[in-house]
């Protein structure tokens, strides 16, 4: 072949489109115009073409404008280069220059428009060229069904499949792909089953878009049969099962199906390699997922985008954490996705160390509502609940707009921290953002309120989810209401719940059961553990045998409440020996008591609670020398015994008191006010229980002592700091004492204000001179 031929140097500028160098090119079209050949038809359409092809669009067009002659080729060549770089108005204007469009000229913008997700602009151009007389091709109705099932437009797409009957096309193995395609991505399984059925002749795309049927509808087994009916695979079959198995929960299989691929001597790309890390991660398979690291390590595998991410995920899920921020080390934090930081944030969680988390957190660059609220959740689970509310605010000035699973998770925070102002500003956000009645805001809201002292505003919210009330709502209800001495109205709701077939959960269950703990409900508490195991098949757990104990301890029961911890399947744990020693406490059972707190002591050697509560029963049966033996061996144990501290929060601050606090910068009012109450309560007829002190003292001590205890300091405070006929919101870490609980119900009805008080088991809400748990704590 003679270089001055034409068909040489068509040749080369092919080669030049192959391999998309430019520069090569260019010279060749230089040597052309050397060598006079370029006005010549033939030459200048293949140099057009090399133009428009290796993006250089406007060379092209100024290549077309010098053009002596042209035919449809060179308008269509011009014309695709504009569409592929999306440059459509460009295009729409050589299109309109077109005097006879051809079915190329046609779908040539009907890609260009489909490429850019312009459906109705795909649907105008497909009418107006059936209206000019144009016959659509196959690659016509194939980019028009695609543009269908992209646009979820089936009904639409329902047209065009009649049309392509009318056409013989429907048969045509790309458009019967493309109609299968369409219906699997609608999810109608009746039509595109159809589809495949009538299909004479089908290739390996065909059983793709079945196996993406099945699994788009969760049939992974149905997907599966198709996959086993298959000849021939080509790498999206296997992808589709791996990645169809690991994201339907199904890990195992998904990591069988990638052994086999790899047997079947396929070689795994980037979407395989994501898939089957994101399995290994969620089984914690550490081995296997080292040596899928190795395998890319070894094969030099381009890692950057979903693959690197997966790693991290996989690291971070198997609680190597340390090895997931190598990986982030050498590809910076900017590349890491939402996945893999939560999966790493998971991490550093499980590891009690939040500071790495939130220094990646900073370092984000795109932070969107799913950064902002893992890094939220991380704090709440941490058990660093400030820190949590600080970041929401920041979130609120420079973040995004929070969503409801932002809210749901500030809202724990604002629970754990009990505080009520912070949740009905949150409650604000969340009825602004129209989100307050969504599932798990409103469980969030109620648990919050709840937690706050205000079961009222619980109410509300739990009678504003109407119809979308789950199990988590019913029971954040119950427990609620069990929590604030409301048994019997906990106990109406559970019934309320089975009567509309809500199936209760194992919480469920602990919440009727404290309900019955509540209100000394005995039989009740019987017939629901009973229930629980023979009609709802749940399992007692640790929580279950904990209630049961605490139900007979409380009422009393207490050699029942013995012996169901020795008939217990399981080994008693902390909390079942510790509900049944504070109940000796309550009922001055010394040789139980001495029972359950060696018990507790063995399973856990430095619970201060255990020496004290024996101590007190000890104190309580008058039996000085025991108690003080306690003591001493408390003290040579360097046992410390936890102390009481009572807390309220005042215009963003909380108050912190302790027994005979002197801290406290109004000290002197505060105290002077004790005096005042205590004076004017013991005149309404209050006799103080020196009981309650469990030392040996002189009577005038015991009740000095008792009118300091760090309760009635705190109200004292309250009293003086806040408006009249606000209620007070008092929590405590221990159980309130029998004292100040008869005090505080003297100083409701003194002063005419509710009191709450929550202290390590429930409410306390005082009120004209009476308790909402009945004197039954």
């Amino acid at each position: 072949m003679s270089i001055s031929d034409p068909a040489h140097y068509a040749t080369l500028l092919q080669s030049c489109t192959k391999s998309n160098n430019p520069i090569a090119g260019r010279s060749i079209h230089a040597h052309i115009i050397k060598s006079g050949l370029h006005l010549g038809l033939y030459l200048m359409n293949n140099l057009l073409g090399f133009y428009a092809k290796t993006g250089f669009v406007y060379d092209a067009h100024d290549l077309f404008d010098e053009m002596p002659l042209r035919n449809m080729y060179s308008w269509n060549t011009v014309l695709s280069g504009y569409a592929k770089v999306g440059m459509m108005d460009v295009a729409v204007g050589v299109f309109g220059r077109i005097e006879v469009k051809d079915s190329v000229s046609w779908t040539t913008m009907i890609v260009g428009y489909a490429r850019m997700g312009c459906f109705g602009s795909v649907m105008k151009v497909f009418k107006d060229m059936v209206y000019d007389g144009v016959m659509p091709t196959q690659f016509t109705l194939t980019n028009v069904l695609a543009s269908c099932a992209g646009g979820a437009e089936l009904g639409v797409g329902r047209k065009v499949h009649s049309f392509a009957v009318k056409l013989g096309l429907s048969g045509v193995i790309p458009v019967a792909n493309s109609l299968l395609n369409m219906y699997a991505k609608s999810e109608d399984g009746k039509r595109a089953w159809s589809v495949f059925e009538g299909m004479e002749v089908r290739n390996v795309s065909t059983w793709n878009s079945m196996i993406g049927l099945h699994l788009m509808s969760g049939c992974v087994d149905l997907a599966r049969d198709v996959f086993e009916q298959m000849v021939e695979r080509d790498i999206i079959s296997w992808n589709s099962m791996v990645s169809g198995y690991n994201q339907h929960g199904y890990d195992v299989e998904a990591l069988n199906t990638f052994s086999e691929m790899l047997e079947s001597s396929f070689t795994p790309d980037r979407f395989t390699l994501a898939s089957a890390l994101s399995a290994c991660a969620n089984i914690g398979n550490l081995k296997l997922g080292k040596q899928i690291h190795g395998y890319m390590i070894r094969t030099e595998f381009n890692t950057f985008g979903a693959v690197e991410n997966a790693l991290i995920s996989m690291y971070s899920k198997c609680e190597c954490v340390k090895l997931a921020e190598r990986i982030i080390t050498r590809s910076g934090i900017a590349n890491i996705d939402m996945i893999a930081f939560t999966a790493l944030l998971d991490g550093y969680v499980k590891l009690g160390d939040i500071v790495p988390a939130r220094s990646i957190f900073d370092s984000l660059k795109n932070r969107d509502v799913v950064a902002w609220t893992a890094m939220i959740v991380g704090y709440v689970q941490n058990g660093l609940n400030d820190d949590a509310m600080a970041l929401f605010r920041l979130m609120i000035r420079e973040g995004p707009k929070p969503n409801s699973y932002t809210l749901a998770a500030i809202l724990c925070a604002s629970s754990n921290l009990a505080s009520l102002d912070h949740g009905r500003q949150i409650h604000a956000i969340a009825v602004r953002s129209r989100v307050a009645s969504q599932v798990s805001v409103s469980n969030a809201l109620i648990t919050m309120y709840s937690k706050a002292g205000t079961v009222a505003h619980a109410k509300s919210v739990f009678k504003l989810v109407n119809r979308h009330k789950d199990t988590v709502s019913w029971t954040s209800m119950i427990l609620a209401l069990a929590q604030h001495g409301l048994g019997e109205e906990a106990i109406e709701l559970f019934e309320k719940m089975l009567d509309f077939g809500i199936k209760p959960d194992h919480v469920s269950y602990v919440g009727v059961l404290c309900a019955c703990i509540h209100a000394g409900l005995v039989e009740k508490g019987r017939s629901y553990y009973a229930m629980m195991q023979n009609v709802h098949k749940i399992e007692p757990t640790p929580s279950h045998y904990a209630c049961m104990v605490d139900l007979f301890g409380r009422a009393g029961l207490l050699q029942e409440a013995q012996d169901f911890i020795e008939t217990m399947p399981i080994e008693p744990d902390v909390i079942a020996w510790g509900s049944l020693l504070a109940s000796c406490k309550v009922h001055k059972n010394a040789d139980l008591a001495k029972v359950a707190a060696e018990q507790l002591l063995v399973l856990d050697p430095d619970n201060s609670g255990a020496f004290s509560a024996l101590a007190n029963v000890y104190s309580a049966c008058s039996r000085w020398t025991e108690a003080a033996l306690i003591r001493k061996s408390m003290k040579e144990k360097g046992v410390k015994k936890e102390q009481g501290l009572s807390w309220l929060q005042f215009k963003n601050q909380v108050h912190v008191f302790g027994a005979d606090d002197a801290l406290h910068p109004q000290r002197d009012a505060i105290y002077k006010k004790i005096d005042n109450l205590w004076e004017e309560i013991k005149k309404m007829g209050f006799v103080p229980d020196t009981s309650a002190v469990l030392h040996d003292l002189d009577e005038e001590v015991k009740e000095q002592l008792l009118r300091h205890h760090s309760e009635k300091l705190a109200i004292a405070f309250g009293l003086l700091s806040t408006p009249d006929n606000t209620t007070l919101r008092i929590m405590k870490n221990l159980r309130v004492c029998s004292d100040c609980h008869m005090a505080i119900k003297f100083i409701s009805k003194l002063v005419g204000r509710e009191i709450t008080v929550r202290d390590a088991t429930r409410f306390h809400h005082f009120k004209d001179g009476s308790c909402s748990c009945r004197d039954y704590w």
